[in-house]
Formats: structure tokens, C-alpha cells, sequence
């Protein structure tokens, strides 16, 4: 795709981490950026520091997400491109383990479950598809290109760790809408692809002990250090440009593979 002063586009999360690198790499390469995000006092400085507009929005919200889009796309007309980062999980917690207070048995609960799910596949589905309704009025570009969706997975998605149902299956989930919703998008001219970043150096991962980070670093084949969010960008912007790219869900993570615990 044609990446230009007149393109525009989405980023959600884009007030931190994978986000603010997406954000960063497609205002740098001269797009009209949008970011949504909760964090207002992160979001505005973001936006101010690489020129985008910010727009608040809870992404569980189906009509908060449309009264951002509103927003955006009167300051910068219809997006073509969206990069959704953000996400919400709750729980840490094995589907059937040990109550540590009583001895016996604890399930992982169905409403923390669902709250997962929601804010993990559920937003992911709600971006993509009002995006690409926008998306599907535009005049094509070169081989009848509208518009690109790029959606976070995560490594997760295919070696969840022990106490990682929801947000495990979440993420496998993001990955199943891929193939089956470039498909549904083809004629319209709107590719969809995932990134399932590894560990990456973002602002949660770098709050754990020095120790942690090292035996993290150490766990990567190569390199042997944890993924910088820049990378992540860099890798959203060649989606957005490599037209050929499409219906793939990619691991971006230095080739580990995490073990059950």
C-alpha cells in the first residue's frame, strides 16, 4: 500500500508499549495517525510527540470505539489503515488448581473467563470489522487495495503457559479470525494479518526484578535480549506496505518457544 501524507490510520494502545511503536513507525513514514487509548495523560503526550490526534476509548465499548472513529475521521478522513494493540484480560489462573486457603480444589471462573475473551477477541473483532465497513467505501489503490488490518496476537497463542487459559485462548482466537476474515474482506480489497510478538521490552514486562528480565533474555535463542517495541513497528509498517501480505498470522520472537511453566 502507498504510505503517504494522505493516509490515514489507527492505532489502539498507542499511548505505550507495541502500540506507541506502531504509532511512532507510521507517523514517521508520514500517515495520519490516530491513537486510541484509555490513558489520557499517556495518549495526548504520545500524540503530541509524533504529531497524531488522540482520541480516548474503551475498546469494550462498541459505542465508545464508533464515537472515536467519528472523531478520527473528521479530522482525518477514513482510515485505511488499523494496527489494534490494545487488549484487557483478568486471571491468572489454572482452569482447575489448588485453593491455597482451604486445601481443596479452585476453578478459574466463567465471568473472568468471558471478561477475557471480550477484551481480548471480542475487541479485536468489533476494530477490524467497523474499520473495514469504513474501509469498503474507499477508492482502491494499486490491485484494488482498500485498507489493511493488523491485529496482536501473541506467542501465547500457540504455547500458553500454565495459568494462561483465557488469555491464551483469547489470542489463538485473534489468530482464527485472520484467514477466515481476509477472506470475507477479498473483494472488497482489505487484507488482515496477526503479529504474535514473543517478550518484548515493553513498560509491564520492564516493571519485573533485574533477575527475571536476565533469565527472560537468556530463555531467546536469538538474539539473546528481549524484542524491542521498535521491532514490532517495523514489522507493522512493512505489513501496511508489502500488499502481498495477507491472511498470515506471524511469530515475531527470536525463535523461543515457552515452556508449560
Amino acid at each position: 500500500m502507498l504510505i503517504d501524507k494522505t493516509t490515514s490510520a489507527i492505532v489502539t494502545g498507542g499511548a505505550s508499549g507495541l502500540g506507541r511503536a506502531s504509532a511512532t513507525a507510521l507517523a514517521g513514514a508520514g500517515v495520519k495517525v490516530a491513537i486510541f487509548d484509555l490513558n489520557e495523560e499517556k495518549g495526548e503526550e504520545v500524540a503530541k510527540e509524533i504529531g497524531a490526534l488522540f482520541c480516548k476509548v474503551d475498546i469494550t465499548d462498541e459505542n465508545n470505539v464508533i464515537a472515536g472513529l467519528e472523531k478520527a475521521r473528521a479530522a482525518h478522513g477514513q482510515e485505511r489503515i488499523l494496527v489494534h494493540c490494545a487488549q484487557t484480560s483478568r486471571g491468572r489462573m489454572k482452569t482447575v488448581g489448588r485453593d491455597k486457603e482451604n486445601g481443596g480444589f479452585i476453578r478459574y471462573p466463567t465471568d473472568l473467563y468471558e471478561f477475557s475473551i471480550k477484551g481480548i477477541l471480542v475487541a479485536s473483532y468489533r476494530m477490524a470489522s467497523l474499520c473495514a465497513l469504513g474501509m469498503a467505501s474507499l477508492e482502491p489503490l494499486e490491485d484494488g487495495e482498500r485498507g489493511v488490518i493488523t491485529l496482536t496476537s501473541s506467542a501465547a497463542a500457540q504455547d500458553a503457559q500454565v495459568g494462561q487459559i483465557g488469555y491464551g485462548s483469547g489470542k489463538a482466537g485473534v489468530n482464527g479470525l485472520v484467514l477466515p476474515m481476509a477472506r470475507d474482506l477479498m473483494d472488497l480489497g482489505i487484507r488482515v494479518n496477526s503479529i504474535m510478538p514473543g517478550i518484548f521490552a515493553t513498560p509491564p514486562m520492564m516493571g519485573a526484578p533485574e533477575k527475571v528480565l536476565h533469565t527472560l533474555a537468556a530463555s531467546v535463542p536469538f538474539p539473546k535480549r528481549l524484542g524491542k517495541p521498535e521491532e514490532f513497528g517495523s514489522l507493522v509498517l512493512e505489513l501496511v506496505r508489502n500488499s502481498y501480505f495477507n491472511g498470515q498470522a506471524i511469530r515475531l520472537d527470536g525463535a523461543i518457544r515457552m515452556p508449560p511453566r
